[in-house]
């Protein structure tokens, strides 16, 4: 038969035909393709003799691959070339899978820091079912064969200091890396013993320690993917009011020198809102966020070096126009005209008031304590999403001076079937001569003398028999 041109998935014959022979499956009586080449018959055999090898890897084998993706505490490499043999690899079988015990005869905190992504790597098959799993670290000429300086680009030279065994001739980078026995002399096999430098069995000194405490973030670097270190210094994009601390934070200015602006026409923009008030003193940062399809809300944030420069500018500015309309500058932090909305106590001793059922009302609280002490005020406790009671509420009494007896005499009252909890609220007792005990000593808390009860109620409880246990 004529040899023809096939590619993968082509039906090239039939069982009836030719039996599948090299670079061939069959399936249900058709002879298919696995390979691009020329097919033949012989001998009653199709084979197609392929135009490139495709190989798959066998537990043993050495392969050459490049780390592609790190974890914790795994990673992954793509299988380049198998050693000895031509050829591409088969699909299913391109990626190797290696845990972090796998790369070096040392304790390795994460896999990252014995390879990198885009070293390139010598490395023994050990398993291929259900994933290839490769190791680096059963043989010396097994490991990392050629690696570059993430923050320059530069090749890594191979050169022991300390717990680092690999440096950037250009920069200042120093790392680990789990390194083969021809680090840096290409895929050849030579027997230069780098691996020596990988410091087998030894432990960590206090330099490699104070980094791997750190964390992952800690020994992250700027890696420059496309351009050289020339030794210039960096400079970094930073957006208007973005501060340099960790988190974004801004830099809290001190008081007197930060303005808010109020009444912005939308239109107006940062540069314009900063040019107008640069006129008054140096500008540290202006901030004015944006709408939603607007420059700004209508308002924003100015802060100066110096408090003097603040306060010229809010007399010079307050009630200026702009576009139009009349902004409103003051100090940010000032109070006194912001209005003072916190609600005020009731006169009286506060009180609080425990397990009360969940109908109960004011009014049925207040009638409660009818005959016993004048409530002054009422906080019955709800929660603040569906406006149920929480089963508590705080009191205020006018008797003061009584408080510590009309608590005696209310805890452990029944209320609508449940007894509640009577005592003094924290910072509801009042000093007083009854304040103390009778040798002089401070007298219980109103806390302690609460658990004391508990605990004497607690005793008057019977106590249950245990069961003896069935056989």
């Amino acid at each position: 038969m004529t040899a023809s041109l096939v590619t993968p998935g082509m039906k090239v014959s039939t069982t009836s035909e030719c039996e599948a022979g090299e670079g061939t499956i069959e399936r249900d009586g058709t002879i298919i393709s696995t390979v691009i080449g020329q097919f033949s018959i012989a001998e009653g055999i199709g084979s197609v003799a392929a135009n490139k090898m495709v190989n798959s890897v066998s537990i043993g084998d050495t392969v050459i691959c490049e780390i592609t993706r790190l974890n914790e505490k795994n990673g992954e490499a793509q299988i380049l070339v198998i050693e000895g043999q031509t050829g591409s690899i088969i699909p299913d079988q391109l990626y190797g899978q290696f845990r972090v015990t796998d790369l070096v005869d040392r304790y390795m905190h994460q896999t990252s820091d014995a390879v990198r992504r885009r070293d390139i790597c010598r490395a023994e098959v050990k398993q291929v079912s259900p994933v290839v799993s490769i190791n680096f670290r059963d043989r010396d000429d097994c490991g990392v064969l050629h690696a570059i300086c993430p923050p320059c680009g530069n090749i890594l030279i191979a050169e022991l200091n300390g717990d680092w065994n690999v440096k950037c001739p250009n920069c200042d980078y120093q790392s680990f890396r789990a390194l083969a026995d021809n680090f840096a002399a290409g895929w050849a096999e030579l027997d230069k013993g780098v691996s020596a430098l990988n410091n087998p069995g030894k432990r960590w000194g206090r330099e490699a320690e104070t980094l791997f405490a750190k964390g992952p973030s800690g020994r992250a670097t700027f890696i420059a993917a496309d351009v050289r270190e020339d030794g210039r210094e960096r400079s970094y994009f930073r957006f208007e009011s973005e501060g340099g601390n960790a988190g974004g934070r801004r830099d809290k200015p001190a008081p007197g020198t930060r303005l808010f602006v109020g009444g912005l026409p939308r239109e107006v923009t940062t540069e314009q809102i900063r040019d107008l008030f640069e006129k008054h003193g140096v500008v540290k940062d202006c901030f004015l966020p944006a709408g939603d399809g607007t420059p700004n809300k209508g308002f924003g944030f100015i802060t100066f070096a110096s408090k003097d420069e603040a306060t010229a500018a809010i007399s010079a500015l307050n009630s200026h126009k702009i576009g139009g309309r009349r902004i409103a500058v003051k100090d940010a932090d000032d109070d006194s005209k912001k209005g003072n909305n916190k609600r005020k106590d009731p006169e009286g001793t506060k009180v609080y008031v425990g397990n009360l059922p969940f109908k109960a009302t004011e009014e049925a609280i207040k009638k409660h304590f009818e005959g016993t002490a004048t409530v002054n005020g009422m906080a019955l406790a709800t929660d603040k999403n569906t406006g149920k009671p929480k089963g508590f509420a705080f009191i205020w009494i006018a008797e003061g001076d009584k408080g510590e007896a009309i608590v005696a005499k209310m805890n452990g009252s029944e209320l609508m079937g449940r007894k509640i909890k009577v005592d003094l609220a924290q910072g509801g007792k009042k000093s007083s001569p009854a304040a103390s005990g009778g040798d002089g000593k401070p007298a219980k808390s109103n806390r302690e003398l609460q658990a004391m009860r508990e605990e004497d109620q607690d005793s008057k409880k019977p106590r249950s028999r245990p069961h003896p246990k069935k056989e």
